[in-house]
């Protein structure tokens, strides 16, 4: 797409953004009004399902890039997260300043079974609005804008 954008293009744009952000929010209260997340906030599953879906530690700063969260909210979050025994934090062998960041197995077990559930609600709230040729389509759609919008240092291979 060209830098100079007409007029139309740019309400569009905009038209298109605010229905995303408008989705974001109906599905993030849809989410956390849910009676599955047995004492966890979303901030915390979404800590443990990125170390999960990691399958080893993380470095605090990529989990931080991996995350919408400050890094005072995630140092933050982290500190609850060991004090319930579902993180541990250890020292980088490769970079003295740098935390290591793992699931425990309490941590592990607590997000698979949230998770399970999650995933169901998930699939239900979508399959109401979309059948499954949809939610490709939508997929591909949001990857799209999330490729061209990233950092060269962080696109996927």
């Amino acid at each position: 797409m060209s830098s100079k954008l007409s007029k139309d293009e740019v309400s569009q744009a905009n038209h298109a953004w605010e229905t995303l952000m408008r989705t974001h929010a109906v599905m993030m209260r849809r989410f956390s009004d849910d009676d599955l997340w047995r004492g966890l906030s979303l901030r915390e599953y979404d800590v443990l399902y990125t170390l999960a879906k990691s399958q080893c530690e993380l470095r605090q700063s990529d989990l931080l890039d991996r995350v919408l969260l400050s890094q005072p909210a995630v140092s933050r979050l982290i500190d609850r997260l060991v004090t319930r025994g579902l993180v541990e934090r250890k020292p980088d062998p490769g970079d003295r300043r740098g935390t290591l960041i793992r699931l425990t197995d309490a941590g592990r077990r607590l997000q698979r079974d949230v998770g399970k559930a999650h995933g169901k609600q998930i699939a239900q709230y979508l399959a109401a609005a979309l059948d499954t040729e949809q939610m490709t389509e939508l997929t591909n759609l949001l990857n799209a804008i999330v490729e061209v919008n990233l950092d060269d240092s962080k696109r996927q291979q």
